[in-house]
């Protein structure tokens, strides 16, 4: 198995198309015992085109999964980003305190025909968590000398759809002034047009001139989505958004 593995890792970094991919992975996850498998950032993906979502789960999960806008709450997205290594779901209580919401989306995951899991987190500074997760149905357990081959997989498959974002977005980040960067990551914070202007000593109006410029230069209409943005392609950082 270790050859198949070492084959999917060479060949994933040639693949051009997220179609191709998610074949790929469906693919080497069959071959390691999974019948599902989700590739993703850990944002509302309603909320921005630029969030990688790969996945083959039963259609009407993903559908109730992304109308409920889960994919910052759900407890397996909420563990991985707590930890740097991959781990069972089973061992999700003694990552996080499971409420009774989590436990409602866990059962609810297993009547759509999901069981047990492993997620490989996926950490890059400047950009939201992300993960890649194998599921089983349930009932059906994996093999527990695979994990390390899941890691493999895992870290490159994400990094592959990475690369095909960047890609997706050829322009690259876009180039706001250090004025608008600093307005950008205060709203970020979640501080108001008066609060911002009283920090920066610069005059209200001039905050929102400076913000509806980059809602423009990233083609968006509100100032929550010029946050995500600029978070996913490294104009501010989770640090700067964070830091108090």
């Amino acid at each position: 198995m270790f050859d198949r593995v070492d084959a999917f890792v060479r060949d994933v970094r040639d693949l051009q198309s997220e179609e191709a991919l998610a074949a790929a992975l469906g693919e080497i996850a069959r071959e390691l015992g999974f019948r599902y498998f989700a590739l993703t950032h850990h944002v509302d993906l309603r909320a921005s085109s630029a969030a990688i979502r790969l996945h083959n789960y039963p259609a009407g999960w993903a559908e109730w999964f992304e109308t409920q806008s889960l994919g910052t709450s759900d407890p397996v997205h909420r563990a991985s980003n707590v930890t740097s290594v991959g781990f069972a779901w089973s061992a999700l209580s003694e990552m996080i305190a499971l409420t009774a919401g989590d436990r409602q989306i866990l059962n609810l995951a297993r009547r759509e025909g999901i069981g047990e899991g492993f997620t490989v987190p996926a950490h890059v500074p400047g950009e939201a968590h992300g993960s890649c997760s194998f599921a089983c149905a349930p009932g059906e357990r994996f093999a527990g000398e695979h994990l390390p081959l899941l890691q493999l997989v895992g870290a490159f498959a994400f990094e592959a759809a990475r690369r095909m974002r960047r890609i997706r977005v050829a322009q690259g980040p876009v180039a706001l002034t250090d004025r608008q960067r600093e307005c950008v990551m205060w709203a970020a914070r979640g501080k108001s047009d008066w609060e911002i202007a009283r920090i920066l000593g610069i005059s209200e109006d001039t905050v929102g001139e400076h913000l509806r410029h980059a809602r423009e230069r990233y083609g968006v209409g509100k100032r929550t989505l010029v946050a995500v943005h600029a978070l996913f392609d490294g104009t501010i950082g989770f640090v700067d958004v964070l830091r108090r």
